[in-house]
């Protein structure tokens, strides 16, 4: 029996489901502090409450989740650490990816790849090719990856694919091809965890006028009590993207 119902069937409008969700996973060290534990717990933890988020948004039917997994500045943790999370990385990739696949959820990996090992790189292509034609949820893990870098790398695409054409100006339209993300709308609800109220250099060109949500619970706790008031958050919210209250009632009417 699958564990997740499809993420395309009809949602009502009243339900106001976010289309797209991205999360910072934040809080797993902490809660592995508070439990006199080494903080390589706490990461192996947050990757169960991975699964069980995956399964909510999926039933839920959410269609996009963006999870940042690893930041370009997360390098500069203590290498014993950077190595448990590579490691952890390609046994969740093997473990999770058939079951993924199994409840038609896509995978992406959005990120630099360059420092990744051959190994991680293997698995991480096996991931997106199995994958590659499921119609659920859409699941996107964030590694090596910071907004600075996404729209730099973009501005760099847009640069060589003029050529040498007449320098002209560019337009928001025309970088959006080239963002990491450019297969998914942008977020509705951004979450994150572990009581931070910072971006964190994530997504910071599509998280213009996403809602913002921060909460205290530290990752490993982010249970589907918590996730439901992050979606009661966002339902209480009146999105105008730079209209009056006005002009959005009429438009609903």
């Amino acid at each position: 029996m699958a564990i997740f119902t499809s993420a395309t069937k009809a949602i009502p409008e009243v339900v106001a489901v976010p289309r797209h969700i991205a999360v910072i996973m934040d809080g797993n060290g902490r809660w592995a502090k508070k439990r006199l534990m080494p903080r390589v717990a706490g990461h192996k933890r947050g990757v169960e409450t991975v699964r069980d988020m995956v399964k909510l948004c999926a039933n839920k039917g959410v269609q996009y989740l963006t999870l940042f997994a690893f930041s370009s500045e997360n390098w500069r943790r203590p290498q014993d650490e950077v190595s448990f999370l590579m490691t952890l990385f390609i046994e969740a990739l093997k473990r999770e990816v058939k079951k993924l696949h199994d409840n038609n959820i896509r995978l992406l990996i959005v990120g630099d790849r360059t420092p990744f090992d051959a190994a991680l790189l293997q698995e991480m292509t096996h991931a997106e090719q199995l994958t590659a034609n499921n119609t659920g949820l859409t699941l996107t893990i964030a590694a090596n990856y910071g907004g600075r870098w996404d729209m730099m790398q973009a501005v760099n695409q847009m640069i060589a694919q003029q050529g040498d054409k007449p320098a002209k100006p560019f337009t928001e339209e025309e970088i959006t091809p080239f963002l990491a993300l450019n297969y998914a709308p942008e977020p509705d609800l951004f979450i994150r965890t572990g009581g931070e109220k910072r971006i964190s250099n994530f997504m910071l060109w599509q998280l213009a006028y996403t809602e913002l949500y921060f909460t205290d619970t530290l990752w490993p706790d982010f249970d589907e009590a918590a996730f439901n008031l992050a979606l009661a958050s966002y339902q209480a919210r009146e999105r105008r993207f730079g209209r009056t209250s006005e002009q959005v009632t009429d438009a609903k009417g």
